[in-house]
């Protein structure tokens, strides 16, 4: 098999790592294609995946995006018809999706992020199938399959990864001391666009509430002001999920790191006013999760919330429970996901339904 892939977020390296090097393992042929944000070319350099960058950002504005569209448009399709792919693969990525119908190839993709309404306006129409969680809030036609399982499970099921604190320990990592992780988000993608999140004085509001439980990293897309300089965590991309896996709790602005963390068995607060079927799960089924959608003090809530579990001396057992629970009702996606690629790309795009 032959397959281009596209990249353009980190969770996306993580989504997608298993599946490229299992198309490899089984002799078949890999070409990413990136745009670089937020340290995803990092990461594709750090599992050793070549790749080649299309764009230096996914751009801060309406104009430059759709610059960046259409440009993107373009070198995807002149990627595809030199490098003739049996397929391509991805995320809910409207250029990629142009790309395989101009080039009459079939479109895979798997998306959770109900809010990315104008790429999944796309590729409900381009793309030639749409894996979803079975929570997806949203119907997108015949194309759709959704499957009981979640994103994450991509690259963080039991079968593909095992957390390692001596990994952790080799950077100089705290890991045997109780820690706290933090994780702000930049508000620039396209769903973000009139959002905007807590201002320095609010995080650091966070970082001195929560000392008394522990240490207090911070993760902030936005960068760091010198006040909030001696929280960063520094730990290497590709060992965020160790970091995860053993932190007492992580409070984030952005869901997938706080899915990434519930189905590890670390409890999450979501603050964010999207609203996700896979938040929604993790928090109402597994308990996993607190999500924080509405209210203009959502950020003060989750923060009680957050000291309410972090009062209880049994949160990491009733973590582990929780998450053995979760892994013994969803669908290890990874060979579901792999033996449908195979099928659409050896029925190509006339062949596959």
């Amino acid at each position: 098999m032959k397959a281009i892939f596209a990249v353009h977020h980190p969770a996306w390296v993580h989504q997608f790592r298993p599946i490229i090097q299992e198309i490899n393992a089984q002799g078949g042929e890999v070409r990413t294609l990136a745009m670089k944000k937020d340290g995803d070319t990092t990461l594709l350099e750090s599992y050793g995946i070549p790749y080649v960058l299309c764009a230096g950002s996914t751009g801060a504005s309406v104009l430059y995006k759709g610059f960046l569209f259409i440009m993107l448009c373009l070198r995807f399709t002149w990627e595809a018809l030199r490098w003739k792919p049996d397929i391509m693969i991805g995320r809910a990525s409207p250029m990629q999706a142009f790309a395989a119908w101009i080039c009459r190839k079939p479109h895979l993709l798997y998306e959770d992020t109900e809010v990315s309404k104008f790429s999944l306006r796309i590729c409900k129409r381009l793309s030639t199938k749409i894996l979803t969680p079975r929570t997806f809030l949203s119907d997108l036609g015949p194309k759709q399959e959704r499957v009981d399982t979640y994103k994450e499970l991509f690259y963080l099921h039991p079968n593909v990864f095992t957390p390692d604190r001596q990994a952790l320990r080799d950077v100089d990592f705290p890991v045997d001391e109780p820690y706290l992780l933090l994780r702000f988000v930049a508000w620039n993608a396209s769903h973000d666009i009139g959002k905007r999140g807590l201002d320095e004085a609010g995080k650091l509001a966070l970082v001195r509430r929560f000392q008394k439980f522990g240490r207090v990293f911070v993760s902030d897309e936005s960068g760091f002001t010198e006040a909030l300089r001696p929280y960063a965590l520094e730990t290497p991309y590709a060992l965020i999920h160790h970091v995860l896996a053993f932190a007492r709790l992580v409070y984030s602005e952005g869901a997938t790191m706080a899915s990434e963390a519930a189905v590890l068995g670390t409890h999450a607060l979501y603050v964010n006013t999207i609203v996700s079927g896979t938040t929604q799960e993790l928090s109402g089924r597994y308990g996993l999760m607190a999500v924080f959608n509405d209210g203009a003090d959502r950020y003060g809530c989750a923060a009680q919330r957050a000291e309410e579990w972090l009062e209880n001396p049994a949160l990491d057992a009733e973590g582990r429970e929780k998450r053995t629970r979760l892994l013994e009702e969803k669908v290890d996606i990874n060979g579901y996901f792999i033996a449908e690629a195979d099928r659409l790309a050896k029925a190509g795009r006339r062949g596959a339904s």
